[in-house]
């Protein structure tokens, strides 16, 4: 694993992040703090990299955080991407995320997504991290147009861009048709499961506070029931127009917000006749709006994306 220490400057309306690494037993003085210790193998200088190295962004929506790497003009195929995900999402040897986004070209589409969770795998599709992608690209390569499509493992999503006054203020996503997958129980837990090209596995719960998510999260994500694994959702109707949500990611486990989960839960919701198609959903992080239209069955996600800081990640 790498070991980084974060010096934040501005640049360009970002912060940057000097990064420090790898990581070894070996232990030196830290410059940025008089006094305090930092792991290295090697001397790397602030104000450049002088081994290969990555550069990224690192980016939230809603809480969910994501550390992009633009690799449309990388050579990536000496690049181990699991082992890469293990290593930069680390909460306390990486930069910290909740997963590994990486932008590249598409035969199918517009731009090409792919993902790695923080335990390596990889997923079909991210709800949160695909408007972290979408307001990527979009500022990064000055579109002018503010509908665009990108190719996932879960087929072609299709993101438009929501400007306030030259800004972009949020982005809406087409997530496609819903699937239901059947309904199970586990244990105590009645369960609704729902493909929104991924899988999850809801739950309606009146009290959400009761819910020991570390404990019965991985139970259910690791269910035979689920070959693939599943993302955890727990839910709590509040009225026809809203609800309230905790998550329990895939791979990734306890997480602030989850765009499918959001539109999964939904689903489930007006499926069991306790809210309407329009619904404002409530998670850890932050808000989202979701839609499932009956008009085409599609159901749409709207919610903000942030920019945090910039960096670099060497490579061993």
């Amino acid at each position: 694993m790498s070991s980084i220490q974060l010096a934040l400057k501005q640049s360009a309306g970002l912060p940057e992040a000097v990064v420090f690494g790898p990581k070894s037993r070996q232990v030196g003085r830290n410059p940025l703090h008089p006094g305090g210790l930092f792991n290295r193998e090697k001397n790397v200088k602030i104000s450049h990299m002088t081994e290969k190295s990555l550069n990224f962004i690192k980016m939230h929506g809603i809480g969910n955080d994501f550390v992009l790497i633009d690799g449309r003009d990388l050579d990536l195929a000496g690049v181990d991407l699991k082992n890469l995900a293990i290593e930069i999402c680390d909460r306390h040897f990486g930069v910290g995320a909740d997963g590994l986004l990486l932008v590249l070209p598409s035969e199918k589409a517009n731009y090409r997504m792919r993902i790695f969770n923080p335990d390596g795998s990889e997923p079909e599709m991210c709800g949160n991290g695909i408007r972290c992608f979408a307001k990527y690209v979009y500022e990064k390569d000055k579109l002018k147009c503010d509908v665009i499509s990108v190719e996932t493992l879960a087929g072609i999503i299709v993101p438009a861009i929501i400007e306030d006054q030259g800004v972009v203020s949020g982005i809406e996503v087409d997530m496609g048709t819903p699937k239901q997958i059947g309904k199970f129980v586990i244990g105590t837990f009645d369960i609704s499961a729902i493909s929104m090209g991924n899988p999850h596995a809801v739950i309606f719960a009146d009290d959400l506070s009761a819910i020991n998510l570390p404990e019965v999260g991985p139970l259910i994500e690791n269910h035979a029931n689920f070959p693939n694994r599943t993302n955890v959702e727990f839910v709590k109707v509040i009225s026809k127009t809203e609800i309230e949500i905790i998550v329990w990611e895939r791979g990734a486990g306890i997480t602030l917000a989850c765009g499918t989960g959001a539109c999964a839960s939904v689903v489930a919701a007006n499926l069991a006749g306790l809210t309407g198609h329009k619904v404002l959903v409530h998670l850890p992080g932050g808000d989202l709006n979701i839609e499932w239209q009956e008009s085409d069955d599609h159901v749409l996600m709207s919610g903000p994306a942030e920019a945090v800081f910039t960096g670099q990640w060497p490579l061993q």
